[in-house]
C-alpha cells in the first residue's frame, strides 16, 4: 500500500478518535451548562469552520467576534489532536483573561466538583465506549470465526513455542487451567488473557498427557522481538477461494472449492506451509495435488518468481459463532477490559526492562503504517485497530500529567478537598510545563519512529 493510502487511513483513524474524544468533552460541557466556545478537529490555525453568528467562513475568525452561547465548529491545519475550548478553563490556548473577573454561571470554574470531573473525564469515557461499540458490533454483525482445532502445526525455529517444548502434532488441552476448544482461544490466552504471567500448558502427545511451562519473561521478550508466537494451527484443510485469471493455477485448471493437499512431497496443512513451500520453489515447476469433491488431481504448476501461483485461500475447519445483542455487548466489554489490561501490562513490562522502549512505543509514522496495513486486511481488522488505538488514547489522556485530562482532573480534586480554587497562575505554569513535556515526548517518539528506518 502506497504512502498516499497510508496517509488517508491515518487521517480517518485520527479524525474519528479525536472527534469522538472531543465530542465527549463538548456534550458534557453543554449538558452541565458550560459554554464551549470552540470545537476543533486538528490543532493550530483555523482552516475553515461554521457557527451560528457568521455561518461558514475560511481562515481565522475576527478577533472581536462574540459567539455567546454558540460554538465555532472548525477544522485546523495540523491533523493530530483537537480540543474543545470551554469558558473559564485553563487549557491549551493559555487563555487567562478571566483570571481577575468574577466567575460567570456558564464558566467551568463556577461549576461543582462532580460537573468539572465529568467534563474532564467525558473524552476518555467516549473513547472507551467507542472501543466497546466496535468490538460488540463486529461480533454482532459478523459473529466470531473460530478455527475448530487445537492441534499444533508448523513451529518456527527459535520461537517461544519451540523453546517451551511444543511439537507439531501436539493437541492443546488447557492453558493455565482454562480448557481450550478453539485455536483462537489458545492465541488469546498467550497474547492477551495471560500475557505477563507464567504459562502452564496441558497437551496431549501421542495419547499421553504432558505439562509444559513458559516463563513470563521468555514469552514477553520473544514476543517483543518477533511479534509472533512462532506457531501455527495444524490439521487444517487449505481450500481455494479464488483463482486469478491467466495465472499458473488457472492454466492448471484449479477451481474455487478445490482443496490443496500436497506440493511435491510436502503435505499442506496450513497457510504458512503452503506459502513457504511455494516460495522455496520460486521460478520452478512443482507437482501440485488437490482434491475436488472426492477426486484427487495432480498436475505440474509453474511457480512465479515471487513464489505464488495465483490463488486466494480459505481454510477449515472453521466454526462461526453467532452472538445476540446482549452477548455481543458483553463480549465488547470483556474485549475492551482485556485490551486495557494488555496495554497496562505492556507498559509495566517496559518499565521493568523486559520490553524494549523502541519496540513498544510508536508515533504517527508507525500508526500511519499500521492504519494502511490494517485497512488492506479488511474492515474488521481496521476497526479492531481503531478500537485498540481508542483505548490507548483514553489511557494516555487519563494519566495525571499536566496538560492532559488527568492533570486537569488532579487540580479539580484538589480544589474539591480544599474547597477553594487553585490560583490560575499556578495552573498556567503547570499547563505550560505539561505542554513542554508533551512536545519533548512527541520528539522522542518521532525519533523512535525514524530510527526504525535507519
Amino acid at each position: 500500500m502506497g504512502i498516499i493510502e497510508n496517509i488517508f487511513w491515518f487521517i480517518i483513524v485520527i479524525g474519528v478518535l479525536v472527534a469522538i474524544h472531543e465530542f465527549g468533552h463538548f456534550i458534557a460541557a453543554r449538558w452541565t451548562g458550560m459554554r464551549a466556545q470552540v470545537f476543533s478537529i486538528g490543532m493550530g490555525r483555523r482552516l475553515f469552520g461554521w457557527n451560528k453568528i457568521n455561518g461558514f467562513t475560511r481562515g481565522n475568525l475576527p478577533e472581536n467576534i462574540e459567539l455567546g452561547d454558540h460554538t465555532d465548529y472548525r477544522l485546523a491545519i495540523f491533523p493530530i489532536g483537537g480540543y474543545v475550548k470551554i469558558s473559564g478553563m485553563v487549557d491549551e490556548s493559555f487563555d487567562s483573561e478571566f483570571e481577575n473577573s468574577k466567575p460567570e454561571p456558564y464558566e467551568f470554574r463556577s461549576k461543582n466538583t462532580f460537573q468539572k470531573a465529568l467534563v474532564l473525564s467525558a473524552g476518555v469515557i467516549m473513547n472507551i465506549i467507542l472501543a466497546v461499540v466496535i468490538y460488540s458490533g463486529i461480533v454482532y454483525f459478523n459473529g466470531e470465526q473460530e478455527i475448530a482445532t487445537t492441534t499444533v502445526g508448523n513451529i518456527e525455529q527459535g520461537s517461544v513455542a519451540e523453546k517451551a517444548g511444543l511439537k507439531e502434532g501436539d493437541v492443546i488441552k488447557s492453558v493455565n487451567g482454562k480448557q481450550i476448544s478453539y485455536w483462537n482461544e489458545f492465541v488469546r490466552s498467550m497474547t492477551i488473557d495471560d500475557f505477563g504471567d507464567d504459562i502452564n500448558i496441558d497437551i496431549l502427545r501421542n495419547g499421553e498427557l504432558k505439562k509444559l511451562r513458559i516463563s513470563s519473561e521468555n514469552l514477553i521478550k520473544k514476543f517483543a522481538e518477533t511479534k509472533s508466537l512462532g506457531i501455527m494451527p495444524g490439521a487444517l484443510s487449505i481450500s481455494v477461494e479464488m483463482v486469478q485469471e491467466g495465472m499458473p493455477a488457472d492454466e492448471a485448471g484449479l477451481k474455487a472449492g478445490d482443496t490443496i493437499v500436497q506440493v511435491n512431497n510436502s503435505k499442506i496443512n496450513g497457510f504458512n506451509v503452503l506459502q513457504n513451500t511455494l516460495k522455496s520453489y520460486s521460478g520452478e515447476k512443482v507437482l501440485l495435488t488437490w482434491k475436488r469433491d472426492r477426486k484427487l488431481i495432480r498436475d505440474s504448476v509453474q511457480v512465479t518468481e515471487s513464489g505464488i501461483i495465483g490463488i486466494g485461500l480459505g481454510y477449515g475447519p472453521v466454526k462461526n459463532i453467532e452472538y445476540g445483542f446482549f452477548k455481543s455487548l458483553s463480549f465488547g466489554v470483556a474485549s475492551t477490559v482485556k485490551a486495557t489490561d494488555f496495554l497496562i501490562s505492556s507498559i509495566g513490562q517496559m518499565f521493568k526492562g523486559t520490553l524494549s522502549v523502541k519496540e513498544s512505543l510508536g508515533g504517527p509514522i508507525m500508526i500511519m503504517q499500521q492504519a494502511g496495513q490494517q485497512a488492506n486486511r479488511g474492515p474488521n481488522q481496521f476497526l479492531e485497530f481503531m478500537a485498540l488505538l481508542s483505548i490507548s488514547l483514553a489511557f494516555m489522556n487519563i494519566l495525571p500529567l499536566p496538560a492532559l485530562d488527568g492533570g486537569h482532573l488532579v487540580f479539580v480534586l484538589i480544589e474539591g478537598v480544599i474547597r477553594k480554587e487553585v490560583p490560575t497562575s499556578i495552573k498556567m505554569r503547570f499547563q505550560q510545563a505539561g505542554v513542554v513535556l508533551l512536545l519533548l515526548l512527541m520528539i522522542f517518539v518521532f525519533y523512535i519512529d525514524i530510527s526504525r528506518f535507519i
